[in-house]
């Protein structure tokens, strides 16, 4: 007769813990913010706690007050300042295989088997400041595809979805803001004739293309974000594929950027190197610098850590190896993750350097 007495008393325990837990969290929450929504870093028990641009989340969730606020939305530098500068001299957020989006259902048919990297659609990661993509584009199923693949080759199982489909959410951006530019940048695979000319084509982009004519090859400065925008070319693209700048007039990445060393290799504290196909980061003939920092294996609850203090000190790395340059993108994965500021703190830090030689773009204002 004492065995389920046992039970429903351990069950009521485990019961009561729960909502004193629940209730603390609430009231923590609620005594830090008393004197408004919630800020950067105070703790929270929901996103309706916070202020704009943020939102309620715990690196590792925990009962006692674990959750706080972290920013998920960039700093408009055009609109806090202005945007009359070269292009290369502002700083831009990059997502790292921008595609590759957890929960997408699969478009072939057969279940899905390789890595995610982003939590957040394509438009999503737009309306929150997200302004490079990184994409992998491959000959499959007589179409162009975005794929998360090896060995140059798509397959059922690492296919997400036609690249037609995210340009289209990039054309409808870029038409409904009309100051804003755009980065894309491929890993290609594409082999097809005119392959990527007809996607692009096809998703209405051409009327945002940046010519390569425009492009400084020698280190000279980009032209004005001003003049991009009034010309209307507000779409940058380039490719890894070194045939397609004469074939199709899409810029070869290598020929205006540098690019440190992706994975693992590239998350060594206090080392920052090029990438095999970049030439050295303290490369002054090409004026445009992107800063990966993500490891070879996404893990959501490594980003958190990884997009927070360990970022802003790459940041000072690379800047040193660059020549004393401060990167132009800053490339990641899961994007919003973070234990507070995150890769929007890291946006806002490069954007200060490069704006004001301050380490945060509120303070050119004024």
């Amino acid at each position: 007769m004492k065995k389920p007495c046992f039970h429903i008393n351990k069950l009521l325990s485990i019961s009561l813990f729960l909502i004193f837990s629940l209730l603390l969290e609430a009231a923590v929450a609620a005594a830090t913010c008393s004197n408004g929504p919630c800020k950067v870093g105070d703790q929270c028990s929901s996103s309706e706690d916070c202020g704009d641009g943020l939102y309620c989340f715990s690196c590792i969730p925990t009962f006692f007050g674990g959750s706080k606020c972290v920013r998920s939305t960039y700093t408009n530098q055009f609109k806090l300042l202005n945007n009359s500068l070269p292009f290369n001299k502002y700083a831009y957020l990059a997502t790292h295989n921008s595609f590759a989006i957890e929960g997408e259902p699969s478009q072939t048919g057969v279940p899905r088997v390789t890595l995610n990297n982003q939590e957040d659609t394509v438009s999503q990661q737009l309306n929150n400041g997200v302004r490079a993509f990184m994409l992998d584009t491959y000959d499959f199923l007589g179409d162009v595809w975005l794929c998360h693949s090896f060995g140059g080759k798509c397959y059922n199982y690492t296919a997400f979805e036609p690249a037609l489909n995210t340009l289209k959410e990039i054309e409808g951006f870029l038409e409904a803001n009309t100051e804003e530019i755009v980065t894309l940048i491929l890993e290609d695979y594409v082999q097809s004739p005119n392959g990527l000319t007809k996607v692009f084509t096809n998703a209405g982009l051409k009327k945002f293309w940046f010519p390569i004519t425009n492009m400084p090859k020698n280190g000279e400065d980009w032209p004005r974000v001003s003049d991009m925008v009034a010309n209307n070319q507000r779409l940058l693209v380039f490719t890894s594929n070194n045939t397609k700048e004469a074939a199709e007039g899409i810029a070869y990445q290598w020929n205006y950027m540098v690019e440190n060393q992706y994975g693992n290799d590239g998350m060594k504290k206090g080392s920052c190197s090029n990438r095999g196909q970049s030439s050295r980061l303290d490369d002054k003939g090409k004026s445009l610098i992107l800063m990966n920092y993500f490891p070879t294996v996404p893990l959501k609850i490594e980003a958190c850590v990884d997009n927070s203090k360990n970022l802003l000190g790459m940041l000072q790395t690379c800047h040193g190896a660059a020549g004393n340059r401060w990167p132009n993108f800053v490339a990641v994965d899961f994007y919003k993750r973070s234990d507070g500021g995150g890769a929007f703190q890291a946006l806002d830090t490069l954007n200060g350097e490069l704006l004001c030689a301050s380490q945060d773009i509120h303070s050119c204002v004024g």
